[in-house]
């Protein structure tokens, strides 16, 4: 099923700009730039889109180049219908971002499950990853098959796939939308945040633009594939929001165990705390940027 072409609302005051570049297999990656300086590649999580990181760009934006993807499946990026979500394909797909981009060594900060690609990347093009932030995990390491049967449960309960839709009118998800965590607040920056997310269908019905097979393709790839499963030297901070969803000593054994440089920090917020918290979320990723600058002793 096609769709109109546009979002609900295109707000103003988005100081964080869309554009798009093609990768092999007809890829084709919508990806935001603004800044100067070291480039930094920020991760959207899984079923949000590459605006969430637009106040952490505008707040490094004059001593970084902020540039965030939509990834495959997600957002304004556009794939084949045939396209394929395994996590390897997703990692080679920011690597060729950054070489169309004539991008050097990047720093990465990755949300959710979007850590899981980009620890696949360092380890795949260790010369390409210097640093990462990693920002509450989330479906990093491989889960049991004997889960797979429970998938249609989750796709219905999680409820940040709530939103998907699809919705008789635009009001509804609005509805939906205002009771989720990531929205806590309702703010300018949330609001713009979903209704940039939301596009209509030709039949006049409302769903998210996170294409249904990038959320099949994932969850299938989440049975097989693995983020953290051997030693890795790139200099890491995990950031673990007070009340997000790494609140166990199990849940963060593997990055202490596989990460050799690893620096652990506990921050407001949610699992969303780029979008709830988002002012000292934003000091808390310049802190750690610094301390990625400062001459090693």
């Amino acid at each position: 099923m096609g769709t109109v072409g546009v979002s609900p609302m295109q707000p103003e005051g988005v100081s964080f700009p869309s554009r798009q570049v093609t990768l092999t297999g007809d890829i084709v990656l919508a990806y935001r730039d603004v800044g100067i300086g070291q480039p930094i590649v920020m991760l959207h999580g899984l079923a949000d889109h590459s605006l969430v990181w637009q106040e952490l760009a505008q707040h490094l934006s004059d001593r970084y180049r902020c540039l965030a993807p939509d990834l495959r499946g997600h957002g304004d990026s556009r794939q084949p219908a045939a396209a394929d979500y395994v996590s390897g394909l997703l990692a080679d797909d920011l690597e060729q971002y950054c070489q169309r981009l004539q991008l050097s060594t990047v720093v990465v900060v990755a949300h959710s499950w979007a850590a899981k690609l980009a620890l696949l990347w360092a380890r795949q093009y260790p010369e390409r990853v210097g640093n990462l932030i990693l920002v509450d995990p989330f479906f990093v390491n491989r889960l049991p098959a004997v889960l797979r049967p429970t998938f249609p449960i989750l796709y219905r309960t999680l409820p940040f796939l709530k939103v998907m839709g699809p919705f008789p009118k635009l009001e509804q998800a609005t509805t939906v939308a205002q009771q989720l965590k990531q929205y806590r607040g309702w703010s300018e920056l949330q609001q713009t945040v979903f209704y940039t997310g939301m596009q209509q269908q030709t039949d006049g019905q409302w769903r998210s633009k996170f294409a249904i097979a990038a959320r099949n393709g994932v969850f299938a790839d989440i049975l097989k594939t693995g983020g953290l499963t051997a030693p890795l030297a790139t200099p890491t901070a995990l950031l673990l929001p007070q009340q997000g969803l790494n609140r166990m000593a199990w849940q963060i054994k593997p990055y202490h165990q596989h990460l050799t440089q690893l620096q652990t920090h506990t921050i407001p917020g949610n699992h969303w705390p780029h979008l709830v918290e988002p002012a000292a979320f934003n000091q808390s990723v310049a802190a750690i940027l610094a301390q990625f600058d400062s001459p090693k002793s």
